[in-house]
């Protein structure tokens, strides 16, 4: 596995050329389902295949991680310089033989590279809808644009999570970007359902709206601390809940904890990273879930208040979700299921808070552009 050189483009062509098929049965579909229609409908029903595809691209690359099969082959962007696992059959079987549960087996490596065929589709297909939309809408060229370069940051990313051997601070963004990736998609969304008529955004009381974007971005650090909790894989620093190791205050090395730029299991110097800084990384993450979890109660019963009973009756849901499935990674040892759906239900909170975001304003600008306008006239 030594021998690998990490970047080899050789199965590049392959890989393009397989994706292309895989891309070309959704595109088809979607061609062929709105023949009738106009092109910003089919842009419309294709982006939402991909905002779909993307969710499930996030919740994959948490089982890669969970199942540890990042480096299920260790080269990119293919698996050994072959297309599939199918081609690197000698290579992956020396090293399963050599460290039958090491980082290279032949599960791991299916599971890595199906991976990667999803992330390029939703590449493919982003792109598709980057060309059409600069062709045929003009007017919202934007969005479809910064989604593309956000998907190319993506790919990087996600290269560099191999090359640099599951460097925490790399795999920490690359969850993260997908997350990013389905807030832009989901605007992207809104904004070619509403393009016609933009101005019929519902009014929020201001302070609502701002307590709104507030817990947003609460929501965002919060994600950012879980996913540096996970990519350290510091879950089980504290198997109980609340207290952690039969303290409310543990020995902890906060210091080591937030050192950003060093691999995974080391600190800063190259030394093996001590348990009190996986405790610290943990418990900031259990600590900071008080915010965020004040925050979005108090906005739910905003919204049901104030005309968004979908909106504050699906943030209630999916905040008792959050809290349980939190819970359960720390007292039952981390299961696939809880942790899969820790993660989806962070991504589902962000889509929420983008979809009322996107879809509101601020009242009292709404009042300052009224009377703006009748001064005018």
């Amino acid at each position: 596995m030594n021998e690998t050189s990490l970047f080899n483009t050789a199965p590049l062509i392959q890989l393009l050329c397989g994706v292309a098929i895989l891309a070309s049965a959704p595109l088809a579909w979607v061609w062929l389902k709105n023949r009738q229609s106009q092109v910003s409908l089919r842009i419309r029903h294709l982006t939402l295949i991909v905002l779909f595809l993307t969710f499930d691209l996030v919740l994959f690359g948490a089982f890669t991680r969970l199942s540890d099969s990042g480096l299920g082959c260790p080269d990119w962007p293919g698996c050994y310089g072959h297309a599939t696992p199918v081609g690197a059959t000698v290579a992956i079987e020396t090293a399963q033989t050599a460290m039958p549960t090491g980082p290279v087996t032949w599960k791991k490596s299916w599971i890595e590279m199906i991976h990667r065929y999803l992330a390029m589709l939703v590449g493919v297909l982003i792109l598709t809808i980057a060309a059409f939309s600069w062709r045929t809408e003009r007017s919202l060229w934007g969005w479809p644009s910064l989604s593309l370069l956000w998907v190319c940051v993506q790919g990087a990313f996600g290269a560099f999570t191999v090359t640099m051997k599951l460097f925490p601070l790399i795999v920490t963004m690359h969850l993260m970007g997908g997350m990013f990736l389905l807030v832009l998609l989901l605007v992207q969304l809104l904004r070619q359902r509403h393009a016609p008529g933009m101005g019929e955004q519902q009014a929020l009381p201001v302070g609502i709206y701002m307590l709104s974007c507030l817990s947003f971005a609460s929501v965002w650090i919060q994600v950012g601390l879980g996913a540096w909790v996970s990519s350290n894989y510091a879950v089980l620093a504290c198997d109980t809940y609340p207290l952690c190791q039969n303290s409310w205050w543990p020995d902890m090395n906060l210091d080591k904890a937030f050192e950003l730029w060093r691999g995974l299991g080391l600190d800063a110097q190259g030394q093996a990273l001590p348990f009190q800084a996986l405790t610290a990384i943990h418990m900031v993450h259990r600590w900071h879930a008080l915010v965020p979890a004040l925050l979005l109660t108090l906005l739910a019963f905003a919204w049901l208040r104030n005309g968004l009973v979908t909106q504050g009756r699906l943030l209630l849901v999916l905040l008792f979700v959050q809290f349980v499935t939190g819970i359960s990674n720390a007292v039952l040892g981390w299961p696939m299921l809880a942790a899969l759906m820790h993660t989806g239900t962070a991504a589902a909170l962000l889509l929420l808070l983008t979809w009322v975001l996107a879809t509101t304003s601020p009242r009292h600008s709404r009042h300052i552009a009224a009377t703006f306008n009748r001064h005018m006239l």
